[in-house]
């Protein structure tokens, strides 16, 4: 508050403050002094009358003289203060009174000594009269010295008491408001002398502020004021000399700049030539690499495509290590030269990024499926970790998106010995439309120094020099991945300490898409229950969520030991599972135990999925009994995993190898491509999926073809020497618009085609695009999508067992049996009592579920008796109840026969076991 007063404000304030307060203290303080003095004086004066009157009455109050005693009263009223008077005799009766009614009660007491009792407006005294006042009078009467003659009642008023005391302080406050007031009136005259000058200090700034630099300020009357006008001037000819010295300095600079406008003139025309000769030049460039990085894509590709069929040819182990190492070759001669094209495409400004759906989890596992042999390799544990609360449903460029994780993921590999890396997705913030995404890539490798980070993203450049010829590389995709996150309004970082490992994060916004219907919990699968089991706790963690999203109750175990004791139990006691996934490695449990340890699960009415390091897998394969349907490698792939469960639930039919199904004609396709090797390679992947290929090496031969023949497909190979696929596609439009034809559907073969290529294809006439090299499951999926005709597909690696005739199996095996129970006859005995105890309870459910006509619940007890059958020696039963479940799931009009046959296979099985017994 006192920072927003003024000079003169402050000196009245000073001035005023104390001298206010010592005048009311003081003023106060002797007005109080006055008031307690004249109310002593007052008192002392009414008890000096009650003595003075006491000797007058003494004579008058023995002889009892009314008269006498009025007239004395009547006199002492003249005394100043004096209200009444009063003579009482010795009983304090009343013997004469003068003045009005006494206002104060009678004082009480007795006694030889004066009486007093004060009120608010007076004071009243009482005093005895005795003998020996007579004789102060004059009259000495012997013996009567103590005798009591009477009383003297005295009433003293405050009025004139109190009148003097207002008088004083108002006299006082007079004398207060006059010093004040000489106060103040001397605080102006200073506040002036003060005032004055400040505000000729506060013009001449003003002026000086305006550019008047010729202000000055005058002798102010003051040593302090004076010596600080003397410092304003001081500074006034200082921006004075300034203020000419920088015109000075502007004119000549002026003056140059315009003499050095024609030569910047002329620098400019030259730089504007010098421009468009480097964007012509790098045009020129982006061209040459494109047109040679398809050149060398193009035998490359070959290369693969037969690489890829030669391996399914027979051949020795040493040639399949051969093609082995020709296959990597290629593939990271591919890697470098798509690196080198992106490179250049994001030097020159030409990548246009792709806008489409995509499912977040399943390309952060798709990524980590494809590098998962190179971990492996080193032993490494992959894991992938997707928060529940992220959104999957995406819209942006997957294509790119992998690349960059691939890029992480595969740097992560390289510089890592042993432990883990982990792909993790988490929500940062979300909007209604929009999502804040963060990925990290964390691994326990050989860490960055703050100098590496620094050089991390340079281009032609690697984090460890001394390690650069071990993992190899271009130096290229850390600078790629940082210009696509920032292309795509993201930032990349890397956290990161010497020896521990590294993070490497993006963090990007991306639009919401619809839901995917694929990643709703399979029905089928909903509440059962599953066992998860493996050792990495962070792989364990990661896979109990993936099945949690899928709909199942899962527990999970650290070992196999402590899974097959769970198990064991819940089947004891009534509450079973139904699933399990066990984790695998060497280290953890050898493949010949895995083999015994399905067997025991499967007896306890579970089926299990294996997952296993991909170096692994070909060890663990001979030991399963369906190695195809259950052995997976890790990391779990969502979708895949999902799909296998459902096939376990849901067991389908096995289909011949490569046949097209019946009812169904061939598809005919037109192969265009100008290099041999390429044609000839999707001309055998098509003919080994069942279509009718006609092969052609030019846009002219392809033109002519599709005039001459029907085709429902066209697979178009985009740079071709005389006439592209692009203007062949086109010409081939315009024909069919002469004919009013429907449009032929074209595919374009393309390697590694960037965003605005797409998007030109599509332009020119194209319906889609595939980019080499081509795999046979590629072709199957871009002929049914554009001709309804499906190809071929190879065997299911797992389809559901074909039925076998019960009557030429056993009823009761107990040789069966006890291989079943791995050799221990009395765990045998007691899975076949377990068996036979719920036979007549699975067979009434069964039929009730039948009379009912609930195909569901039908399919649910069936499905148990035939978990429990499997480990049992009853090959019969177990048939039926394969047979049975089969027909049921397919919705087969056999299902009732089949379930025929399973009752009476129940009733053969319990006559059996009672002959036994």
């Amino acid at each position: 508050m006192l920072n927003r007063l003024g000079i003169r404000s402050r000196v009245l304030l000073l001035a005023l403050l104390p001298a206010s307060m010592m005048a009311l203290v003081l003023g106060g303080y002797f007005t109080w002094l006055q008031q307690s003095e004249l109310q002593a004086q007052l008192l002392q004066r009414g008890r000096m009358i009650a003595e003075q009157l006491a000797p007058l009455v003494a004579p008058v109050l023995a002889r009892n003289d009314s008269a006498q005693l009025e007239r004395i009263a009547a006199e002492a009223l003249e005394q100043a203060d004096v209200r009444a008077v009063s003579f009482l005799h010795p009983d304090r009766s009343h013997l004469a009174h003068a003045g009005p009614s006494m206002l104060n009660q009678q004082p009480s007491g007795g006694g030889t000594q004066l009486l007093q009792r004060s009120g608010n407006d007076a004071t009243r005294y009482l005093l005895p009269v005795f003998g020996r006042h007579r004789e102060l009078a004059g009259e000495r009467v012997p013996g009567e010295a103590d005798r009591l003659l009477g009383w003297v009642e005295i009433e003293l008023s405050h009025d004139g008491t109190l009148l003097r005391g207002y008088r004083s302080l108002f006299a006082s406050l007079l004398l207060i408001l006059v010093g004040l007031g000489a106060t103040a009136l001397l605080a102006l005259r200073m506040s002036r002398t003060i005032n004055g000058p400040i505000g000729q200090i506060k013009f001449a700034v003003n002026q000086l502020k305006d550019g008047n630099l010729e202000q000055r300020l005058p002798s102010l009357g003051s040593h302090e004021l004076d010596e600080l006008a003397n410092g304003i001037n001081r500074m006034a000819e200082t921006l004075h000399n300034a203020h000419e010295e920088l015109q000075h300095s502007i004119d000549q600079a002026t003056e140059d700049v315009r003499q050095n406008l024609e030569t910047i003139e002329i620098q400019n025309i030259e730089l504007d030539m010098a421009r468009k000769e480097a964007l012509e030049a790098s045009r020129i460039k982006s061209e040459f690499l494109a047109n040679m990085s398809h050149e060398i894509r193009t035998p490359l590709n070959g290369i693969l495509g037969f690489t890829h069929l030669l391996q399914k040819s027979e051949l020795t182990p040493r040639q399949l290590d051969y093609l082995g190492t020709i296959e990597k070759s290629a593939d990271s001669l591919l890697g470098i030269i798509n690196e080198i094209l992106d490179f250049s495409k994001i030097e020159a400004g030409k990548l246009v990024l792709d806008s489409i759906p995509f499912n977040l989890r399943d390309l952060i596992q798709d990524t980590l499926t494809i590098l998962a042999p190179a971990a492996h390799a080193k032993q490494l544990e992959l894991v992938s970790l997707v928060y529940r609360d992220t959104p999957l449903s995406l819209v942006g460029d997957p294509l790119r998106l992998k690349q960059i994780l691939t890029n992480l993921v595969s740097n992560a590999i390289k510089f890592t010995r042993e432990g883990t890396i982990v792909a993790r997705a988490m929500l940062d913030d979300e909007t209604e439309d929009s999502v804040q995404l963060r990925i990290c890539v964390q691994d326990t490798g050989i860490g960055l120094s703050s100098q590496d980070v620094r050089a991390l993203f340079q281009a032609f450049s690697q984090a460890d020099n001394s390690l650069s010829r071990q993992p190899g590389g271009t130096g290229l995709g850390l600078v790629i991945s940082k210009r696509l996150i920032e292309q795509m309004g993201g930032e990349i970082g890397v956290d990161s300490t010497p020896g521990e490992g590294s993070q490497f994060w993006i963090s990007l916004n991306l639009p919401k898409a619809r839901d995917d219907a694929e990643d709703l919990p399979p029905q089928a699968l909903q509440g059962r229950r599953m066992a998860i089991v493996d050792d990495h706790e962070l792989a364990r963690q990661a896979l109990a969520h993936q099945m949690q999203d899928c709909g199942l109750d899962v527990t999970t175990f650290t070992t196999s030991e402590q899974l097959l004791k769970g198990i064991e139990a819940a089947f004891l006691a009534g509450q079973p599972f139904e699933l399990a996934i066990m984790g695998v490695n060497l280290q953890s449990l050898a493949p010949e135990r895995l083999g015994q340890y399905i067997q025991r699960l499967e007896h306890f009415a579970c089926q299990a999925l294996v997952l296993c390091p991909t170096t692994e897998q070909a060890l663990y394969h001979p030991h399963l009994p369906n190695a195809h349907g259950q052995l997976h490698a890790k990391p779990a792939c969502t979708r895949k995993v999902r799909r296998a469960l459902l096939e376990l639930v849901q067991p389908r039919r096995t289909s011949g190898e490569y046949k097209v199904p019946s009812g169904q004609r061939q598809p005919r396709v037109l192969c265009v491509d100008d290099n041999p090797a390429n044609l000839l390679l999707v001309q055998t992947l098509l003919e080994d999926l069942g279509a009718d290929v006609l092969a052609v090496d030019s846009g002219h031969a392809a033109i002519s073809a599709v005039q001459d023949e029907h085709f429902d497909l066209v697979l178009m190979d985009v740079q071709m020497p005389v006439m592209d696929g692009r203007e062949c596609t086109e010409q081939i439009r315009q024909w069919e618009a002469t004919r009013s034809a429907p449009a032929l559907p074209i595919v374009a073969l393309t390697a590694h085609a960037m965003a605005n290529e797409k998007r030109a294809l599509l332009h020119s006439g194209m319906d889609d695009y595939l980019t080499k090299p081509i795999s046979e499951r590629q072709l199957a999926q871009v002929v049914l999508k554009w001709t309804g005709l499906q190809l071929g597909s190879p065997t299911n690696e797992r389809g559901a067992e074909l039925p076998v005739d019960g009557n030429d199996l056993k009823v009761l095996d107990p040789e069966e049996g006890l291989r079943l129970a791995a050799g221990k006859p009395d765990l045998a005995a007691d899975m076949l009592a377990m068996l036979l105890a719920s036979l007549d309870a699975d067979r009434d459910a069964i039929r009730c579920a039948r009379e009912a006509d609930d195909r569901h619940a039908t399919i649910e007890r069936v499905h148990r008796l035939n978990g429990a059958t499997r480990y049992c020696g009853v090959p019969q039963l177990r048939a039926a109840c394969q047979r049975s479940e089969t027909l049921l799931k397919q919705d087969d009009p056999e299902a009732q026969r089949a379930l025929d046959e399973l009752d009476q296979a129940i009733n053969r099985l319990t006559t059996v076991a009672r002959q036994s017994a």
